[in-house]
């Protein structure tokens, strides 16, 4: 084999430095197809994550796998049918206990940090391979470590080689690929889920707003239940019409919500209740954190919860800018601060620090032409990695599919 003396080599190194990994505490592996993404660069994570999302609402009973690098700060998947680990070591024995375990269907690979043991081995058991998002300096590594022969290789086991940029293609080919084994495509960046609605609850809803202003906060954490509240006092000087939908980040919170705003003379209606706003209502509670897709919907302007205290890291913003919603947010958002950061150098989202803030900012956006200019840039930004999530998803689609027929 080509390529042989070496992996034979650097086999031979992995076995002197690195052990077996135990597998106590691997989360059994779930029934039906499964699908592996390794996500190579700590930046990318949360747009594996959105991918997996996709994937698996894409093709039901589909499971996503994805693993991690060592030592990087873990960022939850929020979908049940994704698990998330570290990936193993490249003990040879580590290598077969997780692909005896976990028998991906197909792998996804992306970025770079290569591991010739994982990959080639993933390979040699006829999975499907695809090495998406790849950049250049996903590749450093082999200047220093590897022999030439054992990179090209690795390389070699990829059905598809998908490249972030033209330097990055031009790494590759350098590498051992050759100029019609590499495409270039975006990078890979996070696309925000069209989250579902009712269509008799948004009609239903529509009808009883009347046309009138309202504004959704959602994810609300019970320190920011009174900043909420009292930026939506200061909006209504200006707009006294306007309505605020509000939903706690957690359900049993909605009752001290609903109190909360009755202190303040504000009139309530709870949505789960089956009660809809009249002209006198200024506050709808909502405790059911499925129906943001509806809110999102009615309500041209959000501010998104958990932001402006530590402890929780924000949502995501960007379930908001795919439905057409101008986004506000505080200054605590360290599990989703690359896509707001995208979001708020587009324009398409704002910080606020406090309720004072807040408030100013509502009355602001919820002129119509200033909130349309928002959700413009917002859904633009969505969009932006629409052509290789496609492209990745029609890849996996047509994988399983021959998978399934053999």
């Amino acid at each position: 084999m080509a390529g042989s003396f070496g992996l034979a080599t650097y086999r031979a190194l992995v076995r002197r430095q690195e052990v077996p990994q135990a597998q106590d505490g691997v989360p059994p592996r779930p029934p039906g197809e499964l699908v592996w993404i390794h996500a190579g660069e700590p930046r990318n994570l949360l747009a594996i994550q959105d991918l997996a999302n996709r994937l698996t609402h894409a093709r039901p009973g589909l499971s996503v796998l994805i693993t991690e690098a060592d030592k990087r700060p873990v960022v939850t998947p929020t979908n049940p049918d994704t698990h998330q680990i570290t990936v193993p070591n490249e003990h040879p024995a580590s290598v077969d206990a997780f692909l005896d375990h976990w028998e991906p269907d197909v792998c996804i690979w992306a970025w770079g940090g290569l591991r010739p043991n994982l990959v080639i081995e993933t390979a040699e058991r006829r999975c499907p391979m695809f090495l998406i998002d790849a950049d250049a300096e996903g590749f450093d590594k082999v200047r220093s470590g590897w022999r030439p022969d054992l990179t090209r290789l690795v390389l070699s086991h990829f059905d598809v080689v998908l490249a972030r940029s033209p330097s990055a293609a031009r790494k590759l080919q350098h590498l051992g690929l050759g100029a019609d084994d590499v495409e270039i495509t975006p990078a890979l960046v996070p696309g925000g889920q069209v989250l579902p609605v009712n269509d008799h609850d948004l009609t239903d809803l529509s009808a009883a707003m009347g046309g009138r202003p309202a504004w959704f906060a959602t994810q609300i954490t019970p320190k920011e239940t009174d900043i909420v509240l009292a930026a939506h006092m200061q909006a209504l000087r200006l707009s006294h019409r306007l309505l605020l939908i509000v939903q706690p980040r957690d359900a049993e919170a909605a009752d001290h919500v609903a109190k909360r705003a009755n202190d303040l003379n504000m009139p309530v209606v709870r949505w789960d209740h089956d009660q809809f706003p009249d002209d006198l209502s200024q506050v709808m509670v909502s405790e059911n954190a499925s129906d943001r897709g509806l809110f999102f919907r009615v309500a041209p302007v959000s501010f998104l919860g958990g932001t402006l205290v530590a402890g929780t890291g924000g949502c995501d913003p960007l379930e908001a800018a795919a439905l057409g919603s101008a986004i506000l947010y505080g200054p605590r958002v360290r599990h989703h601060m690359p896509s707001y950061s995208r979001l708020a150098a587009s324009g398409a989202a704002r910080i606020v620090n406090d309720a004072d803030a807040l408030g100013t900012a509502v009355s602001r956006l919820i002129a119509p032409d200033q909130a349309a200019t928002m959700a413009h840039a917002g859904w633009d930004l969505v969009s932006e990695g629409a052509a290789l999530t496609d492209k990745v998803m029609d890849l996996v689609q047509d994988a399983l599919d021959m998978g399934a027929r053999r």
